[in-house]
């Protein structure tokens, strides 16, 4: 039998139940962010590395204002969390060569949100074959990079 080893998994597995606070809120009112993962903080947004990634470097642009619906964001955090969405495709682009790039949004449980109170743009570098028998048919996703190399790696960029 092979194994396939993910560490970083188990702060997820052995967590308590969820708390009734928001986690993004809880973010961006910490100011640890090595811990939380958090790239960069602006104004009215700040962009956050996915804690349960689909591929390595899948991060985050979430912003300050806690709501879940995109047309309820005013024009300036659109147009950040937009400006932000681009900046991080250039970065990603140069540090891990990706062969394309899911970017979007999943509003309501319906359409798949995790966290459907507070919206996030989550930007997910793709290379062909990412999508193997493990994810499609085990529902494992498997990384090849621990979440703080990642942090590393993409930190200067977003200085």
């Amino acid at each position: 039998m092979d194994h396939i080893w993910s560490p970083w998994r188990y702060r997820y597995i052995a967590s308590p139940e969820p708390k009734n606070s928001c986690i993004f809120c809880d973010i961006k009112t910490s100011e640890d962010d090595v811990n939380n993962l958090v790239l960069y903080r602006g104004d009215l947004v700040f962009v956050v590395l996915n804690l349960f990634p689909y591929t390595s470097g899948h991060l985050m642009i979430v912003p300050n204002q806690h709501t879940g619906s995109f047309a309820g964001l005013d024009q300036e955090t659109t147009r950040d969390m937009f400006e932000l969405a681009k900046r991080a495709e250039v970065a990603l682009r140069q540090e891990y060569h990706p062969d394309g790039f899911n970017i979007g949004m999943n509003l309501g449980k319906a359409a798949g949100a995790g966290i459907e109170q507070h919206l996030h743009l989550h930007i997910v570098p793709r290379w062909v074959g990412d999508a193997n028998f493990v994810s499609t048919i085990g529902e494992t996703r498997v990384l090849p990079e621990d979440l703080s190399a990642t942090y590393h790696r993409l930190k200067p960029y977003f200085r």
